[in-house]
């Protein structure tokens, strides 16, 4: 007869402390930051709310919306370590109708800190409101900033994407004939096509703004080692505290609102079980076409032009 294996389920810790593998606190993240020591966090990764009145946060002045993100971008500064990142994840306020792009709005309290942008990544997706009178928002920004100008972390390889010639090679020069492309994969550039968290999505919670894992997880492999600290001080349903603990690095965040923490605190447990279920890094995005959704058959085009190009005809082959 096996003896019973039995282990202790995963805890996670209220309030920081240097042991924990996961905190998630309750509260103002101010409250969590003043508990953070100096240059102890490798990634801050975050998504602080855009100020146009959802259900989680009071619509205030710009001005003072300003402030108190100057206030949180300099707690986060102080407990960078020196060769640590920032990414700070933020889409338009819209002012009746006009929209204010908020990276622009950020640039110069990290500009001010001596802070240097690496990146301004470009997340679009497909689905979200529709707009009238003006095209439809289906992207946002994250802007990457590190302390250092030189030495600072960064590991391409875990976050390379498939080539799209794999197979091509050098022409000419003393590499001719050679494979050309890296077979790890290439960069994948500062466009990101990951879809967004709605209703089918295989992550959903009851949280309107949810951060997709996947999203995550390129920062914190390519920002981060094993073992570091990564921290999110707008914490949500708790994505960057699991994409930190899937990735062996430890997670810190912080949230106001209790059903919010309560979910985050599930999920994270789950993912220290390994039994969470996420949209795995690198999953093709689903194709309505081609799985043979009926929805895309137009039902008010009864005839068609045979004449006219039709937009997924099937065109000839280029030969040069």
């Amino acid at each position: 007869m096996k003896p019973e294996i039995k282990f202790d389920p995963p805890e996670i810790n209220n309030r920081f402390s240097p042991d924990a593998d996961a905190v998630i606190f309750q509260g103002n993240c101010l409250e969590l930051l003043r508990q953070v020591p100096d240059k102890s966090v490798q990634l801050v990764v975050t998504s602080p709310p855009y100020n146009i009145g959802k259900s989680y946060e009071k619509k205030i002045s710009l001005e003072t919306y300003y402030e108190q993100q100057k206030e949180v971008i300099e707690q986060c500064a102080r407990v960078l370590t020196d060769q640590g990142s920032i990414c700070w994840q933020v889409g338009n306020h819209v002012d009746n109708g006009a929209i204010i792009p908020l990276d622009s709005l950020l640039f110069p309290i990290f500009h001010n800190l001596g802070f240097v942008m690496r990146n301004r990544i470009i997340w679009c997706f497909e689905h979200g409101l529709h707009s009238s009178r003006r095209l439809s928002g289906r992207y946002e920004t994250v802007i990457w900033f590190t302390r250092n100008t030189k030495d600072y972390v960064f590991n391409l390889d875990p976050i390379r994407v498939p080539q799209k010639y794999p197979g091509k090679r050098y022409f000419k020069g003393p590499k001719a004939g050679q494979y050309s492309c890296n077979p790890l994969g290439k960069n994948p550039g500062d466009v990101w096509d990951i879809p967004n968290v709605k209703s089918n999505h295989v992550e959903k919670t009851e949280h309107p703004c949810q951060f997709p894992v996947e999203l995550i997880e390129r920062f914190v492999l390519s920002l981060s080692n094993k073992g570091d600290w990564v921290l999110d001080p707008y914490l949500g349903v708790g994505s960057s505290v699991i994409a930190a603990v899937k990735h062996q690095r430890k997670g810190i965040g912080s949230e106001i609102i209790s059903r919010y923490v309560e979910i985050a605190k599930e999920r994270t447990k789950s993912a220290m079980l390994g039994n969470l279920r996420t949209r795995a890094m690198g999953t093709p995005k689903y194709d309505p076409i081609q799985a043979g959704n009926k929805l895309t058959i137009a039902p008010w085009n009864t005839e068609q032009d045979d004449r006219q190009l039709r937009l997924l005809q099937s065109m000839a082959e280029y030969k040069p």
